[in-house]
């Protein structure tokens, strides 16, 4: 217990610096292609109240396993080690490597519009490589560092949004998407409800350190929805600002938005949305004032999934799936963890595309999340040595489920790229559990001996 060092604000941090990253700076831009100002708000309220329901179902599957490594570790304790393992794999590859690539690149493309010198890809390079060396370096420190970003981003956002309230246009917007549609268009406000996951990603932060946690029975689960609620508002009035403030000739392609195939090195100007409505609003030192707001915001999202993400590596570590150096030493973070996901985003920056971390990772992230949540039900029904979880979380869990279904139904059938990026997925992680179970020591089959 002495090395429980979190408390419920330190994990409400971690919840506000991982949600609020690239997401909601860039997606407004690319749900504008199709949606009307009231349907692109509709898909942020949606998506602020699919968060909570996520929140709310977590917080009971967090009481039932108050243990570090988030999907990893209930889906291995809950339901199965091979299904944990998979989300492990997801977690390694896209969940947080992924967007720490995107956020540094982002931080990148701001940082260029201070100086036009400043070439993105070394900056995103530099910056995950300094943050990965002080989360390696112990808890103690990297704790302090986090805490600090996290209070400063909220204090740039909240002036982000004064600043847009008190001098930008609060009329309803007149502008038309790029390509308006007859009716309510659902194929595409579903599809864009993935732009609006992959920005809430991080709303479920606290689990992947719940055991560092003084209380995480209490803690971990206030967290998570307390940390949603403020997000969820900042969210709502940061895309107000955005809608109400964009114009036409914007929407018609001032963003370069078109551009899906380059890659994130090649969209630095996709990425600075905030920047540009800014000095419309403000001029040069408004817009300035800005970048230095997604700087910072994007240096403390990625500094918080530099120190959560590798928990989930070192768990698998333990219970025997990856190497034994990932493991980590009681009480101080795990500096192989740390540094394998440093490398992975490091090549993710150079490789990887902006709109498929968008779309994709979002898809991935809702399909993982909610296996999560149907463990709540399996624990319900099948598990009868846990308490039966209470009726707001099941409550909750089901209007979970029932959106992400309906979110997935629509991503898969429109795009046959990502069932296939799922399938190679799945296939090659459940190869790979297979192949490391042989060599699982006896806490596997602990994990198997309540199926």
């Amino acid at each position: 217990m002495k090395d429980r060092r979190l408390g419920m604000c330190s994990g409400v941090g971690m919840v506000v610096a991982n949600m609020i990253g690239a997401g909601v700076f860039i997606s407004t831009g690319y749900m504008a292609q199709d949606l009307n100002p009231k349907q692109i708000l509709a898909a942020w309220l949606i998506g602020t109240l699919f968060a909570l329901a996520g929140a709310k179902a977590y917080s009971g599957i967090a009481q039932l396993v108050p243990q570090s490594g988030g999907e990893y570790r209930f889906l291995s304790t809950l339901v199965h080690p091979a299904l944990g393992y998979l989300a492990g794999w997801a977690s390694l590859l896209l969940g947080f490597s992924a967007p720490i690539a995107l956020d540094a690149v982002a931080a990148g493309a701001f940082a260029r519009t201070l100086h036009p010198g400043v070439n993105p890809v070394v900056f995103a390079a530099l910056m995950i490589a300094v943050l990965t060396a002080v989360h390696a370096v112990g808890l103690r420190f990297s704790l302090a560092s986090q805490n600090a970003l996290v209070a400063l981003k909220l204090i740039l956002v909240v002036g982000f949004i004064v600043a847009g309230l008190i001098g930008g246009s609060n009329s309803w917007p007149a502008w038309t998407p790029t390509t308006p549609s007859e009716g309510f268009p659902l194929s595409p406000f579903m599809r864009n409800l993935f732009y609006v996951a992959f920005a809430f990603s991080g709303w479920n932060a606290a689990v992947y350190a719940a055991s560092e946690f003084k209380d995480p029975k209490r803690d971990v689960p206030r967290a998570l929805v307390l940390g949603c609620v403020i997000v969820g508002v900042l969210y709502l009035f940061v895309n107000w600002v955005f809608v109400a403030n964009l114009t036409p000739e914007q929407i018609a392609g001032g963003f370069n938005y078109n551009m899906k195939n380059a890659v994130l090195k090649d969209e630095p100007s996709l990425i600075t949305l905030g920047h540009l409505i800014m000095k419309h609003i403000l001029g040069e030192e408004g817009a300035a004032c800005m970048s230095v707001l997604a700087i910072i915001a994007f240096v403390s999202a990625v500094s918080a999934m530099t120190f959560l993400g590798p928990r989930v590596y070192a768990a698998m570590a333990r219970d025997g799936f990856l190497p034994a150096a990932l493991r980590g030493k009681a009480g101080k973070p795990p500096v192989g963890a740390v540094v394998l996901q440093g490398v992975i985003a490091l090549f993710l920056v150079f490789v990887y595309r902006l709109q498929e971390v968008l779309n994709n990772v979002g898809a991935i992230l809702t399909l993982f999340s909610a296996l999560t949540v149907f463990s709540i039900f399996w624990v319900a029904f099948r598990r009868k040595e846990y308490p039966r979880p209470s009726a707001s979380v099941i409550a909750a869990a089901c209007c979970y489920l029932a959106l992400a279904g309906v979110m997935l139904y629509f991503g898969f059938t429109e795009s046959w790229t990502l069932c296939l990026w799922v399938g190679a997925c799945i296939l090659a992680s459940l190869g790979g559990y297979f192949l490391t179970s042989k060599n699982k020591g006896s806490e596997n089959k602990n994990h198997l001996g309540g199926l």
